[in-house]
């Protein structure tokens, strides 16, 4: 059973940051790219940043500079560093695992809240 289990979301004032992890277990196959996507109240999901199997990684624009993701392939794991936070990050976080194939899995969805 392919699971995805995110945490590290939470509550957290502008300026600050906050970790998200992703493990993602029961995938056969190859794992091609991770990411993280977020969707923020009455908006579609957006993605944020993707790292792709050859370690290339992309962030997007409105988050460059302030957050970084990163990935270890031993482990099956996606991180999302977030650094100074915005009242406008705040969103459900989900992460998303590709496999060889075209397959992709989602996770559950961690909520991050940026205010004071």
């Amino acid at each position: 059973q392919v699971q995805l289990a995110e945490s590290g979301g939470g509550l957290v004032q502008p300026g600050g940051s906050l970790r998200l992890d992703c493990v993602a277990s029961g995938i056969s196959g190859s794992i091609t790219t991770m990411g993280w996507y977020r969707q923020a109240p009455g908006k579609e999901r957006e993605w944020v940043a993707l790292s792709s199997s050859n370690g290339r990684t992309y962030i997007e624009a409105s988050v460059t500079g302030r957050f970084t993701i990163s990935r270890d392939n031993a482990k099956n794991t996606v991180h999302l560093q977030m650094n100074s936070l915005k009242p406008e990050d705040t969103a459900v976080y989900y992460c998303r695992v590709d496999r060889a194939g075209g397959i992709s899995y989602w996770g559950q969805g961690t909520q991050v809240t940026v205010s004071s």
